[in-house]
């Protein structure tokens, strides 16, 4: 039976290349892939031969008849993108040309310079990970790595949910690269505080920003920066343990708790709220944000989006990953009986069938996730203690076209309130200004072409950029490979034809290495850093 793409994809697409038949897809050179929710494999075209299983870094690939319970829908999953049972349609064309009887592989690039070169990358995140081992693929290039933290990898450390167990082997991946010793670490090292960007700039021929998008978009709504109102962001940072989050006021002493948005961190959320803490137990997740879930009053999580089921941000697999695994989930029929916008693909489709699925279950028992749509949020009541009480919330209605389809939406007028002591928001993130650097505020990332920082029109010299600071909150761990590979590229063109200046010192140390601060890889990081 063909093997089969499951939820924990990750986008690395090392599978993809894998593949000795070229049956995953979509690949990185074809337009699906930046937005595609995840890989699949034709069952018509792949021959059973395992190579994609022992590429993939997070498990996601398994042989169709040993799927484990629960992930029974992904041969379905993977299937219909290839054929549509409704319309027929395929999503991923094939062009004979294409089917190889080897996987598509460049030869690797030979860098032509002969020089010693020392590159600077600020984060230790996956962008900066995979940056890292596409140039340590060049002998004559070393990186070091400049982390504000004191752990390495960045969200798939701090940002994927512990119990998202397979998604998180992706740091073994990153353990390996770590291991190369032309590659240093500093932890505890931060740009701005222990040295600034001229210093980099000087110590390095080349530096690659890949400090990621470290805030919250903000709802500028009444209330909303009243004690317990939170972001969702800082919630996971706070069960996952991130020194910026130990201290967050997390009041779980409260029947109810309302998510605003509904993508996949919201659902991961709502997910670690109602999960049973003996199972979290056997996860990486923190200590102390276990103790107090253990003694946590909620009851229901309301997960609100302001449009229609059709156009819910969580991706299918995240919504099977939910709803498979036990977790009651409940879902308003009303709203999956409005009409749907024209056009659906077979991803949609799939997840409108799951919800009507959830929809028409009995009331569950005990704790529970309800799913909200066509509703926003209008304001934050507080109490007497000056905390939130409850969330006011609109209701929304679809914009109806000629023949009744749904083209968009308009709130109705009507309020209702939301009793709670916990509101998280979950409407995205956002890349902050870097100091000496250009930055787009509008779109939150510094300005690049093809990753090469511009000043206006004109590219910044030995200045580079990956990752979600580059092209936005979008993608997933993966995706930063092809990502990082394209500013690798960018600067292995520069530097070729540059010439570099081999008088630039390699690695040099900043300052002495001290307990706890600025200092190469610690001894005991010298096992696996994850």
């Amino acid at each position: 039976m063909p093997h089969v793409v499951t939820q924990a994809c990750c986008g690395d697409a090392s599978c993809v290349y894998a593949c000795p038949v070229n049956c995953i897809h979509p690949t990185p050179e074809e337009p699906d892939f930046g937005i595609a929710e995840m890989l699949y494999i034709d069952p018509a075209t792949c021959v059973d031969c395992g190579a994609c299983v022992s590429a993939c870094p997070v498990g996601a690939i398994v042989p169709g008849h040993r799927l484990p319970a629960g992930q029974e829908r992904f041969v379905e999953v993977n299937a219909t993108q290839y054929h549509d049972p409704v319309d027929g349609a395929a999503r991923f064309p094939v062009d004979p040309a294409r089917r190889l009887p080897l996987a598509p592989i460049d030869r690797p690039r030979q860098l032509a310079v002969d020089t010693s070169i020392s590159i600077g990358i600020v984060g230790s995140g996956p962008s900066a990970m995979y940056a890292a081992d596409e140039l340590l693929r060049q002998p004559q290039i070393s990186v070091t790595m400049y982390e504000r933290l004191d752990r390495p990898f960045g969200l798939a450390r701090f940002g994927v949910a512990p119990d998202h167990l397979h998604t998180r082997k992706v740091m073994q991946l990153f353990d390996d690269i770590a291991r190369n010793p032309r590659l240093e670490i500093l932890l505890n090292t931060e740009v701005g505080r222990d040295l600034t960007l001229a210093d980099l700039r000087g110590r390095h021929q080349g530096v690659i920003w890949a400090g990621g998008a470290p805030t919250d978009r903000q709802l500028a709504l009444p209330g909303f920066d009243r004690p317990g109102v939170s972001s969702a962001t800082s919630f996971v940072g706070w069960y996952n343990g991130h020194p910026d989050f130990t201290d967050l006021d997390v009041d779980l002493d409260t029947e109810r708790v309302v998510v605003v948005g509904n993508g996949n961190v919201a659902l991961d959320v709502a997910r670690i709220l109602v999960a049973d803490p003996d199972t979290l137990a056997a996860t990486d997740i923190s200590r102390p944000a276990l103790a107090t879930l253990r003694a946590s009053s909620v009851h229901e999580v309301v997960v609100m989006g302001r449009r229609g089921p059709a156009h819910a941000a969580f991706t299918l697999p995240e919504l099977i990953g939910l709803v498979d695994s036990g977790v009651p989930v409940t879902v308003d029929a009303a709203d999956l009986a409005l009409p749907a916008p024209a056009g659906l693909d077979a991803t949609v489709r799939a997840k409108l069938e799951i919800l009507a699925e959830c929809a028409a279950r009995p009331e569950p028992d005990g704790r529970r996730i309800r799913l909200a749509f066509f509703t926003s949020p209008v304001e934050v009541a507080v109490g007497p203690d000056g905390r939130a009480s409850s969330l006011i919330v609109g209701r929304n209605r679809p914009v109806l076209d000629d023949s009744g389809v749904a083209v968009g939406i308009e709130p109705t007028g009507d309020t209702t309130a939301l009793g709670t002591g916990l509101v998280l928001t979950s409407v995205g993130y956002r890349g902050v200004a870097v100091p000496g650097l250009p930055f787009d505020d509008a779109a939150g990332v510094i300005p690049h072409i093809d990753g090469r920082v511009l000043d206006g029109t004109e590219p910044v010299p030995g200045m580079y950029v990956t990752g979600w600071i580059k092209r936005g909150p979008s993608g997933f761990i993966g995706t930063n490979k092809t990502d990082s590979a394209q500013t690798v590229a960018s600067l292995l063109d520069d530097l070729e034809a540059s010439d570099p200046d081999v008088s630039a010192p390699r690695r040099r140390r900043l300052f002495g290495r001290r307990p706890g601060a600025a200092s190469p890889l610690p001894e005991s990081t010298a096992g696996p850093l994850h």
